[in-house]
């Protein structure tokens, strides 16, 4: 019925477009044959006035009429199982696979006629949404043929709902990120202040604290496990993976993004910036696999030829194949900042005998610095919210270490870590991974704030 609904909206919406643009057209042809707005506009209002009543009628019908045949199934069935959510379930379930043909066994009386009226009212409430949108869609086509004429203006309440639209668009992004922000901060503070919850720590303990293990008792007989929140084994751990891989990434992809928009010729950078962007679109678990398999036996054989002892897991292991993931994110980003320096300042340059390296280190590279240190903030911040190389590459420890031979893990990982499988949330454990998550969205908001001060103060600079 959903198919048969959109197939006729689209029917309609094409019918009403070439209507109206060709009545439009027909007052253009007639007497005076000025128009306010083109015949597009019209059909395309016209367009507009079918799809908007036929979705939302769509939209409030289709769950309306579900709720009300999911609520006659109950009406054959003893009070205490529509009270029951556990049998409510099973009941919907049982009807589903009797409608479906895959029930086994004799069915009860009871379930066929809760089968029978659920099909009879879910089937007779889609024909009459499909009744009412249709019908609704050709009132508001009517009424935009009928206001049709060389003075209506079509084309401006057209951009009045265009701009409508990317209003609503805007406001779905704003409120989307309020909600994730206002569920994050509230489950951090149930771990923090909630009295119910057994081994919370205090705020202090948690930032300051330098042991990470939120473990508890799954059995009597695994004794008394100790449970400990200290959050900086696991900053120290993303800050030391983090820093290897803008290592990496930093002078390999600002000195290609360099190369490709001042030096490169033409057909050279056309086949080399796709095939360096090839990066960026690579799995980060195919990455993973990298790193575990070929780059951290590499690195631990190169260490024991030195006399060195490096872990199977490293977090250099992890920082370079990381720093290998996120160049496409600087040399791309920071190649489009280059090339959007104008023309003038390096001729000005050439004007006053600089060569091209000065050119580009006394010119070219503070005015494009803004947009540097942005593609530089955006690698950042990738590179802390990178889960599966860590995993495959780090491991889980929460060492509290600066050496990068060591295994380490870092808080990304530790929520992955933590969220695993069926969890409750009314357990410290569980609840850590949301106080991750907040101090990791105040990290990243921080670095966001430097990286646009610093844009700030230098683009005030070369405007």
């Amino acid at each position: 019925m959903t198919a048969i609904y959109f197939l006729t909206l689209a029917c309609l919406v094409v019918a009403g477009y070439f209507i109206a643009a060709k009545r439009a057209q027909s007052l253009r042809a007639g007497p005076g044959g000025a128009l306010h707005s083109l015949p597009t506009y019209h059909g395309l209002l016209a367009a507009v006035a079918l799809i908007v009543p036929m979705i939302l009628v769509f939209a409030i019908g289709t769950p309306l009429v579900k709720q009300l045949a999911t609520s006659s199934v109950f009406n054959f069935f003893p009070p205490e199982i529509a009270n029951d959510p556990l049998q409510r379930g099973v009941v919907l379930r049982d009807v589903s696979n009797l409608l479906d043909g895959r029930h086994q066994g004799d069915p009860s009386a009871a379930l066929r006629d809760a089968a029978a009226s659920y099909a009879g009212i879910f089937t007779t409430g889609r024909l009459a949404v499909l009744g009412i949108g249709t019908a609704l869609g050709l009132l508001a086509l009517f009424l935009v043929l009928s206001r049709i004429s060389s003075t209506f203006r079509a084309r401006n309440y057209f951009e009045r709902f265009v701009i409508a639209v990317l209003i609503l668009c805007a406001l779905v992004a704003i409120l989307t990120t309020i909600g994730i922000v206002f569920s994050v901060v509230w489950e951090t503070y149930r771990f923090f202040f909630d009295p119910s919850l057994k081994g919370r720590p205090s705020v202090s303990e948690f930032l300051f604290g330098t042991e990470w293990n939120p473990q508890a008792a799954l059995r009597a007989d695994q004794g008394d496990i100790k449970t400990a929140f200290g959050f900086i084994p696991l900053l120290t751990g993303t800050l030391l993976i983090t820093f290897i891989a803008i290592l990496v990434a930093g002078p390999l992809g600002l000195f290609s993004a360099i190369y490709l928009s001042e030096y490169a010729t033409p057909r050279f950078r056309a086949w080399a910036k796709p095939v360096l962007e090839i990066l960026a679109g690579v799995p980060t678990v195919v990455l993973g696999f990298f790193a575990a398999l070929t780059v951290a036996p590499y690195i631990r054989g190169w260490g024991e030829s030195f006399g060195l002892d490096v872990a199977s897991e490293s977090a250099l292991a992890a920082g370079l194949v990381m720093g290998m993931m996120i160049i496409p994110f600087i040399s791309s980003l920071s190649d489009d900042v280059i090339n959007a320096v104008p023309q003038s300042l390096r001729d000005g340059a050439y004007a006053l005998g600089a060569t091209k390296s000065e050119t580009i280190k006394k010119v070219i590279l503070p005015a494009a610095l803004p947009g540097i240190v942005s593609a530089f903030m955006l690698a950042i911040s990738r590179a802390i919210g990178e889960t599966m190389i860590v995993v495959m590459a780090a491991g889980l420890a929460a060492n509290l270490t600066f050496n990068p031979l060591e295994a380490v893990t870092t808080i990304t990982v530790q929520i992955k870590t933590i969220l695993v499988g069926d969890q409750e949330f009314d357990s410290a454990k569980t609840l850590a991974a949301f106080a991750l998550g907040f101090v990791l969205f105040f990290v990243t908001l921080v670095l966001n704030i430097i990286a646009q001060q610093i844009v700030r103060r230098y683009r005030e600079q070369y405007d």
